[in-house]
């Protein structure tokens, strides 16, 4: 069986769930405090010498770390990834955007409002998660407002990498609702079979 070293509250983590779930796939998960230095413990750095999560377990005992190569792995072969090269090159182009112009703002104010307290001084760093983070949300709702998924008319991979922090991205401090194309692109995630809440061990 697979096995998924996670942490609930991570959205990297809950792509990997997300997928794993829609593809029927059965998987065991170990729950691993990021707050608590778990994942810098000498036996899970020997898994993944880089100390994050996700990180995932073959049945063979290989090891693949970084949540988009993860749900690319997961995907291939699968109605999740495209077959069309251009197409299956779209889905990385967003991949890459989620990780590069998105994560690092999004996901990184929800964590500094949800996880630090009022005084820590990473709070001096959400301003320009606002500004960087906006920015990129204008740019799905602008893709968004003439299609509805990422690529093609069709939900994959892109559409689960970008939509795990986006969806709970109010939990950082950002207002949604500016973006009603978005909104109906959640409504439509969450109607896909195998659906489950980032809350969801």
């Amino acid at each position: 069986m697979l096995t998924l070293y996670d942490y609930l509250f991570s959205g990297n983590g809950y792509k990997v769930r997300l997928l794993l779930r829609q593809l029927g796939r059965p998987f065991r998960r170990i729950e691993l405090d990021i707050d608590k230095g778990e994942t810098r413990t000498a036996d899970f750095l020997a898994k993944n010498p880089n100390g994050r999560v996700p990180t995932l377990e073959l049945e063979d005992g290989r090891l693949l770390a970084e949540s988009g190569a993860i749900l690319w792995y997961l995907a291939d072969g699968s109605a999740f990834l495209p077959t069309e090269a251009f197409q299956r090159a779209q889905v990385l182009q967003w991949m890459f955007f989620e990780q590069y112009s998105h994560e690092p703002y999004v996901a990184v104010a929800r964590y500094i409002k949800q996880h630090l307290p009022a005084d820590s001084p990473r709070y001096e760093e959400l301003p320009k998660c606002y500004e960087k983070g906006a920015a990129a949300l204008a740019v799905m709702e602008a893709h968004l407002a003439k299609r509805p998924f990422f690529v093609g008319d069709s939900y994959s991979i892109a559409d689960i990498a970008l939509y795990a922090y986006s969806h709970v991205a109010e939990e950082g401090g950002f207002d949604l609702a500016p973006y009603p194309a978005m909104a109906a692109w959640f409504a439509r995630i969450e109607a896909q079979p195998g659906y489950s809440q980032i809350t969801e061990g």
